[in-house]
């Protein structure tokens, strides 16, 4: 243990009153000497917190009569269906799951301040030779509650899993509240000081939840009021801890050195204000600011602010341009976005789309959004051959591209309003603004829905948020530093009350002026499943049928699970995983079954939560990780690698669910095997010369994708889950093969529709019970599809029989 107590933090918890967190349990006889230092100071008058207000926190404190307490609030409950269920503690020093059901172990209900938990009490002996000290809380029925990876102890044991952990030193008699007489500025820095003999150790004083909690309903950026035949224009940014803030102003085609400073005024709520006289539409402009200069803030008063409200933007730099949103140029087009169920989505780049797109382009408008929307409008575009109803772009938010020509995948965004600069023809008149607006409106003219890539974990370079408040827009460690639970750098503290109205804000604005249907979360575990449900809601009531899918994954954890309760898609990343693993005979019937039925239950509630896929822009296509070459590089595909990509598409167009495609993956696009090639244009680029090359697939994924969505496909496109009689499954007597009958009790008329698949290299016959002798007509096997029926020698006669690499689609009634 150490010689001297040290300071692990100290929290304000209110403008007057704070916790100081000391490195171990404070055992001496008086409270500790503890001062403030800053713009105000002295001695802390402070109390011992109880100690099982510790356990809030923990899982765990030790009370005031010596025993050791585990349990955890009741609310939190919220995630497992508690009637008649117990639960109970479960660690390394009880066997993990051996003390499921012994009574000793059980947590029963009592109340903590108040609040009602649920606890187990035990002598804290139990700890004696158990150097882990992990443990868990587990339901009797085997469910193991999951553990926050932000919760204080969580630790990994080695196999993946997240667990709290007991420590010794830290049993709940190590912490100190203290009130002020005065509220303190938070645009200061102060200090506690501990004071332990001739040591003192020092830690800054920092801002906690109330801090992330401040908010202002104002409009944040630039507006534009007009009073009759005044009108002013706006400038306003939320920074609560600046100690000043001005926005500095100039010409278009100006030079930045005549730019002119104007300082703005602080307002109640965190936010600054200045209104100046006139119109400023088309004008350059940054903020500047000040604030504390200590570990939690990264605050330079000579650094140029690009406003994260900005509406249009010159670069990743910055300046932001002021925008008349009324002078903007909207023709309505009259688009209604297809349920759901009804999507067929291709995840698509701007500019992969139409880098090699075989019409007449001006190499500038081949760069960006003029060059896809003349794509979009040709009458040969692939994306319309193909047949899919909805697109998916890569990010198109502002995103940190040094110039014009370097190929980005997108994902490093700097601003959230405006579209990127570089797929502009005059970005230094914003014209991405009106390009945008103009692609969308063709998409929607070509009967595509508009779905967007957007990432709100993490931000690019240069990082400007960072330098309005560190504190209040990113998650930090306990040093301070940045947490990077993103892989890139710095995680968006999302929670926060101002990063999810940017959040909002910037979503709304997609919507509502630039007409897009819907989103796709990166990383969407970052962003938190609460602040997803509040987006939900915020956005359904701007647009009733936008479409909100998630990525439910980041380096910290998983959270498909929780999202199935909210409304909410999510990639289904076992889909992905199984099916790649299936086509190659890897795989168990039943789990193609699960998936062909729509992942039910756990991931999905309903259908179309589960968005099905096997390539994605992330790493490998899926050429290249199927490929029989041993090199991984699926450029010259082998037959057996497309009879598998064959089984692969008719498979996933037979699952509940979204289907989601990415743009070439039908006509074998292939990277040579390289990974993550995010900075690689000439890769990514689609080679549309393979649609010449691999007519066959294109062929096939279009036909499958026209059956899904014809009347027949309305037994696969299902709103609801169905009933348990809607299935009838049938496998052959060994294999991994497959055969499922749809609408099979009927609740959708007499309609029925047979998939069966054969991902083996030998012949199948699967029994198919009472429904062999039904009047099946087969519209497609594993090479072809005819909508009007393929004319086969002979029909179903009980089995139906499989061919190696096999599969088949039949229908009868209606």
């Amino acid at each position: 243990m150490t010689d001297h107590y040290r300071i692990d933090a100290a929290v304000l918890t209110t403008p007057s009153a704070g916790v100081v967190t000391l490195n171990r349990d404070w055992v001496e006889e008086t409270e500790p000497n503890l001062t403030l230092h800053g713009s105000a100071g002295g001695v802390l008058e402070v109390k011992p917190i109880p100690p099982e207000s510790f356990l809030a926190i923990s899982g765990y404190c030790l009370t005031g009569e010596g025993k050791l307490m585990f349990g955890l609030a009741a609310e939190d409950l919220d995630e497992v269906e508690v009637g008649g269920i117990g639960f109970f503690l479960a660690g390394s020093f009880n066997g993990w799951q051996d003390a499921i059901g012994q009574d000793v172990w059980q947590l029963k209900p009592t109340r903590i301040n108040g609040r009602p938990y649920l606890v187990c009490t035990c002598d804290p002996e139990i700890l004696a030779g158990d150097e882990s000290g992990q443990f868990k809380f587990v339901s009797s029925d085997h469910r193991w509650l999951p553990v926050a990876p932000d919760a204080l102890g969580s630790v990994l044991d080695g196999s993946g899993n997240r667990n709290l952990r007991v420590d010794p030193a830290r049993s709940g008699r190590h912490r100190f509240a203290f009130e002020l007489k005065e509220r303190l500025e938070l645009n200061q820095h102060y200090e506690v000081h501990l004071h332990s003999g001739e040591q003192v150790d020092a830690r800054t004083l920092k801002p906690g939840r109330f801090f992330h909690r401040l908010k202002s309903d104002l409009p944040m950026g630039v507006t534009i009021e007009k009073t009759g035949a005044e009108q002013q224009t706006f400038f306003r940014l939320f920074a609560p801890r600046a100690k000043w803030v001005k926005v500095g102003l100039y010409e278009a085609g100006g030079s930045p050195a005549d730019i002119t400073w104007h300082s703005l005024v602080r307002l109640y709520d965190g936010a600054w204000e200045v209104a100046l006289a006139g119109n400023l539409d088309g004008c350059y402009y940054w903020f500047r600011l000040d604030g504390p200069q200590d570990e939690y803030g990264n605050f330079d008063p000579e650094r140029n602010i690009l406003d994260p409200y900005a509406l249009a933007i010159l670069s990743r730099e910055g300046p932001g341009i002021v925008l008349d949103l009324d002078r903007i140029e909207r023709n309505e087009v009259n688009f209604v976005t297809p349920q759901w169920q009804d999507l067929v989505v291709v995840e698509a780049h701007v500019r992969d789309l139409v880098a090699k797109a075989p019409i007449l382009v001006d190499e500038e408008a081949r760069a960006g959004f003029v060059g896809l929307r003349q794509w979009i409008e040709h009458p040969q575009c692939y994306l319309k051959r193909l047949g899919a109803n909805a697109v998916e772009l890569q990010p198109i938010h502002e995103f940190d591209n040094v110039n014009e020509e370097e190929y980005h995948w997108g994902y490093m965004p700097v601003n959230y309003f405006s579209p990127e600069s570089s797929y502009g023809l005059e970005p230094e008149k914003a014209s991405q603004i009106q390009e945008f607006r103009d692609l969308v409106e063709a998409m929607h003219r070509e009967g595509f829905t508009v779905l967007l890539d957007v990432v709100y974990n993490h931000v690019g370079e240069p990082n400007h948020l960072l330098f309005i408040d560190k504190l209040y827009y990113f998650e930090l460690a306990p040093d301070a530093t940045l947490m990077n639970w993103s892989g890139c750098g710095n995680d968006l503290r999302c929670s926060a009350a101002m990063v999810r109205r940017l959040i909002r804000d910037s979503l709304v604005h997609m919507l509502t002026f630039f007409g897009v249907d819907g989103f796709r979360f990166d990383l969407a575990e970052l962003i938190g499943r609460d602040v997803l449900e509040e987006l939900e809601i915020e956005l359904k009531a701007v647009k009733r049928d936008v479409v909100l899918i998630a990525e439910p994954w980041s380096f910290r954890g998983h959270i498909a699970g929780a999202l199935s309760k909210t409304g909410c898609a999510s990639w289904n990343d076992g889909y992905r995983n199984f099916l790649r693993e299936y086509v190659r005979g890897d795989g168990q019937p039943e789990t193609a079954s699960y998936y062909l039925r729509g992942s039910p239950w756990h991931f999905a509630r309903w259908p179309a939560q589960t968005v099905n896929y096997v390539e994605s822009h992330d790493d490998r296509t899926w050429i290249d990780v199927i490929t029989e070459n041993h090199s991984g590089d699926g450029w010259f595909p082998t037959l057996l690698d497309i009879q598998r990509t064959h089984l692969m598409v008719a498979f996933l167009m037979a699952s509940l669910g979204i289907p989601m495609v990415h743009a070439g993956q039908d006509f074998l696009s292939s990277k040579g095997g390289e990974r993550n090639t995010y900075q690689k244009g000439d890769v990514n680029a689609l080679d549309y010369l393979r649609l010449l090359r691999f007519p066959g697939p294109h062929r096939y994924f279009s036909d499958w994708i026209r059956f899904r969505l014809s009347s027949w496909g309305e037994l696969i496109r299902l709103y609801s889950a169905p009933s348990d009689g809607y299935f009838s499954i049938h496998r052959p007597a060994e294999g991994s093969g497959l055969a499922m009958v749809y609408n099979a009790d009927g609740s959708l008329g007499n309609r029925r529709l047979l998939f069966a698949i054969n991902p083996e290299q030998g012949e199948t016959l699967v029994p198919l019970e009472e429904w062999g002798r039904s009047p099946w007509r087969q519209l497609a096997d594993q090479e072809r599809f005819q909508l009007q029926g393929i004319d086969l020698p002979f029909p179903i006669d009980g089995d139906v029989y499989l061919p190696p690499m096999g599969c088949g689609l039949w229908v009868f009634g209606g």
